[in-house]
């Protein structure tokens, strides 16, 4: 019996449909999940598939790559009770397709909820100044968390950061002047410290003069002379003891050491004799 062009057409529309719907392309990264009759009956890709219409169903096309799910937990309390707020990025990876299509409704929902009960966890069990300095053990302890807790969905956990740690802006501020105190005590430290070496070098100088009159002697002399040949005009206060020891408590040893300074200074170009 020969059919009229209309009813050909209609034919060859509805054939056309249903090679449509047949046919699928999965990407390179993709898995596709197909049902036969609502029965799981496999993993198809990358590439060109075929599937049976109205038999066949892909209710989920797996991406494999490496995906980033951002995540935070705000106004948490930590173990010394300090309300923080804080963001954390969770990098994953699905590894069975199966599993992450049938062991749960939606694994990247579900992923978002479970990183964000473990971030809470892991703050409430951790002290403020170890999570703002030991983030590196925060960071293992959320993975071994989050990847426990997903193990069974055919997800792997490859990584997990915190980015930021907000705290209250009283505390920043009572931070800050500990951490100004911390240093000003330090800096004291040091400078008593400097001041003990100090004296201790002091001391052994003055045991290397105690049994040396000759070099306490030369080492007098040799400060009054320099404190008295750098300007015409200075004046320098000497103890009487160390007049004494230098033999300048008399008249005769005074005007013999002002003649050694004023050889001294003829010795000197003219320009460096005059006064600054």
């Amino acid at each position: 019996m020969d059919l009229d062009p209309f009813t050909l057409l209609i034919v060859a529309v509805i054939l056309l449909v249903i090679l449509a719907m047949a046919i699928r392309i999965v990407n390179q990264w993709e898995r596709a999940v197909v049902l036969f009759l609502g029965k799981f009956v496999g993993i198809k890709g990358p590439g060109l598939i075929f599937i049976i219409p109205f038999l066949n169903n892909i209710p989920y096309i797996i991406d494999l790559r490496v995906i980033t799910t951002s995540f935070k937990a705000e106004q948490t309390l930590t173990k010394d009770t300090v309300p923080v707020n804080v963001d954390a990025v969770l990098f994953w990876q699905v590894i069975d397709v199966e599993k992450a299509a049938l062991e749960v409704k939606d694994y990247k929902d579900s992923i978002s909820l479970a990183s964000q009960t473990a971030l809470r966890d892991v703050i409430g069990k951790t002290i403020l100044a170890d999570m703002l300095t030991g983030r590196e053990a925060i960071d293992a302890e959320l993975q071994r968390l989050i990847g426990g807790r997903v193990s069974g969905w055919g997800i792997r956990i490859l990584s997990v950061e915190i980015r930021d740690v907000v705290i209250p802006g009283a505390l920043q501020d009572a931070m800050s002047m500990q951490a100004q105190a911390e240093r000003e005590r330090q800096a004291r430290v040091i400078l008593g410290d400097s001041e003990r070496q100090i004296a201790e070098k002091f001391e052994q100088a003055a045991k290397s003069y105690e049994n040396n009159p000759t070099a306490l002697h030369l080492r007098a002399m040799n400060m009054l002379y320099e404190g008295l040949k750098r300007g015409q005009s200075t004046i320098v206060i000497v103890p009487s003891t160390a007049l004494n020891t230098m033999n300048l408590g008399d008249i005769t040893g005074t005007i013999a050491l002002a003649k050694t300074i004023e050889k001294e200074k003829k010795k000197q170009p003219d320009h460096e004799q005059q006064p600054q």
